[in-house]
Order: structure tokens, then C-alpha cells, then sequence
């Protein structure tokens, strides 16, 4: 295994963190690898990002399956009608629907460096519901969130959805609504540079593998033998990939091809660990906002604007399609 000083030098020569300060995507040409900073050879350890904990504080509770179909959510009963009183009154009444997003996740959530306006699959999802409700894809009022804070956010009405790579299951489904699934990942495993290629967890035994704070990527990997460390965002476990502070990350495939399309040293596993429903997580007191968005999303999927979201490419000429393959919307599944 690399020791913390010769990975140190090795990233600090091709550090895609440097990404992070120039908007996250490595890509861009102004955020080149060889504008990482020059580190002295007797650097003690590389930093940590803030709030990492390593190992990982983990929640009680392993698997919850009271629900039955955590997929299943609530069938549209008025369509796309905005009853007096109802949530959707009220946002409209406001002026802006209130999501929270990531700001740090290529292709899904990220800022983009040449505009600074967010863009990705879950901020166009964000944009087609305040289309339909206001008239207007911009009447937003973004609020970038981490992974443990979507579901405090939201119940504590901070917003009014979020819209960030959540996978549903019973346990959450205890503290909010979901939508119906509105895309379908897989949990793989990222290795990189020399680090042979792992299709299991329980290859990584004694080895330390990052993931996010509060996500279920955590939690599958405490239950292997291999030592989860928990970061804030994403981006701090590819930064700490690279720096070989972590051996591993494992968490779904929509987030780690983002990592491997921004440094070809990044090399991802094959086999899917488990499916990662993602929904839309709304207050369990606004079922009617839940109705409204299914019926949303049923228009998305039938007139050909999710594929088309699937699809599109980024200046870099990166879709999810390119990096994920064909795929179709996931089909509604309701109570």
C-alpha cells in the first residue's frame, strides 16, 4: 500500500482537488493538473477535509423494511391543478419553489465554473417543477445542502423539497414523503491509480473506504470488513483518493463515472452492490405537493423530457447516457 507521504507528493503533482477551488470540475482547462500546488517533499500527512470522521459515526438502525416498497409513493389525483389552500398555493403565493440541492456532484448537482449557475440532472428535474407550477423553470431559490442535512431541511421547512441523489427506503420514508423514483443507480466501488480493481466490499477487508455523511453508502460499507471514514461531500472522498489517505470509495455509479470522467486514474468496479432508488423527498404533511410532483415527474417521463435530460451533454460533451449507458425512466409505483 502507498504510504501518506508518497501519495501525498504523487497528488500534489496531479491533484484534481485543485478542482474544488476552480468549481469542482477537473475537466476545464483553467483547472488543469499541472496547476496544483508544488507541496515540499517532507510534508508530514496530507490535510483533512472538514468534518470528516474517521471512522464514521453510524446510525442505529441497519435495515428497515416496514414499509414494504419503499418506490411506492402516492398516485396524482388532480393532476397538474392547483387547488386554493393547497401547497402548491402556497409556493405560488411565495414566489419561489425552495430546493435543496448539491452544488458538488458532476452531472447531477454541480456548479458549473463557466456560467457559476448550478446545472445537472436533479437541478433540471428542480426546474420542470417550478415550470409547472409557476409558468417560469427559474422561479427557484436553490439552497446547497450535504447529504445529512436533506432530511432536517426538509422537516424542518427550510425548503420545500430536495432534490439530490436520496435513495429511498423504509427508514427515511419515517421522516418524509417521497416522490416516485425518479432514477435508478447502483452502489459500486472506485478504486485508484495501482489499486487493483474490487467488486466487493469484502475485498476490502481492513482497508478504509469513504463515502458521504448520513447516506446508505455508509452503512453498507460498516456491515463489510472494511473501515468506512465519512466526509461532508463527494468531492472530500475523491480528494482524499487521490492524496491515497482513503483506499477506496464506494457509493452509487451515478456519482463515481462523474469522479472517473474528471481523472482517468479513477477506475470503477463492475458488479452493483445493491439498486439506489433516488426520490424526491417532500414534509409527510404535504401529500398533496407529493401528488403534484408524481404527476410532474409522469409528464417528464411520457412526453420524452427525461430522456432528453438523460442525455444532454456538458460542455465537455459528458451526458449520463455517455457515461452510464441507455437507460429509461424508472416506472411509477404507487401506494
Amino acid at each position: 500500500m502507498k504510504t501518506p507521504q508518497r501519495a501525498f507528493r504523487r497528488s500534489s503533482r496531479r491533484l484534481l482537488a485543485v478542482a474544488v477551488a476552480c468549481g469542482v470540475l477537473a475537466t476545464m482547462a483553467a483547472c488543469g493538473s499541472d496547476m496544483a500546488p508544488k507541496l515540499p517533499d517532507d510534508a508530514a500527512s496530507p490535510p483533512m477535509p472538514v468534518g470528516v470522521q474517521d471512522p464514521a459515526q453510524l446510525p442505529d438502525v441497519t435495515t428497515d423494511d416496514s414499509c414494504g416498497d419503499a418506490t411506492a409513493s402516492y398516485a396524482p389525483s388532480n393532476g397538474l391543478n392547483i387547488g386554493s389552500g393547497s401547497t402548491m398555493a402556497q409556493i405560488k403565493a411565495n414566489g419561489v419553489l425552495k430546493v435543496g440541492v448539491d452544488q458538488n456532484t458532476y452531472l447531477f448537482g454541480y456548479r458549473d465554473p463557466s456560467t457559476n449557475d448550478l446545472s445537472g440532472f436533479d437541478v433540471a428535474i428542480a426546474r420542470e417543477i417550478a415550470r409547472a407550477i409557476f409558468g417560469d423553470p427559474s422561479k427557484i431559490q436553490y439552497k446547497a445542502i450535504s447529504s445529512d442535512q436533506r432530511v432536517p431541511f426538509v422537516q424542518q421547512g427550510e425548503v420545500d423539497m430536495v432534490v439530490r441523489t436520496m435513495t429511498m427506503n423504509c427508514a427515511r420514508w419515517k421522516d418524509v414523503a417521497f416522490s416516485s423514483e425518479y432514477f435508478r443507480a447502483h452502489q459500486q466501488i472506485a478504486v485508484y491509480g495501482a489499486h487493483k480493481v474490487v467488486e466487493t466490499l469484502e475485498e476490502l477487508k481492513g482497508e478504509r473506504v469513504c463515502a458521504a455523511t448520513g447516506s446508505t453508502s455508509i452503512r453498507k460499507i460498516a456491515d463489510s470488513a472494511a473501515t468506512p471514514v465519512a466526509v461532508p461531500e463527494w468531492t472530500d472522498c475523491l480528494v482524499m483518493l487521490q492524496q491515497g489517505t482513503v483506499d477506496a470509495i464506494s457509493t452509487d455509479n451515478a456519482i463515481l463515472a462523474g469522479f472517473a470522467a474528471q481523472d482517468d486514474q479513477v477506475k470503477l468496479s463492475t458488479t452493483s452492490l445493491s439498486e439506489e432508488p433516488y426520490g424526491i423527498a417532500i414534509s409527510l404533511e404535504h401529500r398533496d405537493l407529493v401528488e403534484y410532483v408524481n404527476a410532474v415527474l409522469e409528464d417528464l417521463r411520457g412526453n420524452g423530457t427525461w430522456a432528453a435530460l438523460y442525455a444532454k451533454a456538458d460542455d465537455s460533451g459528458n451526458s449520463l447516457k455517455s457515461l452510464l449507458g441507455p437507460a429509461s425512466p424508472p416506472a411509477a409505483v404507487y401506494k
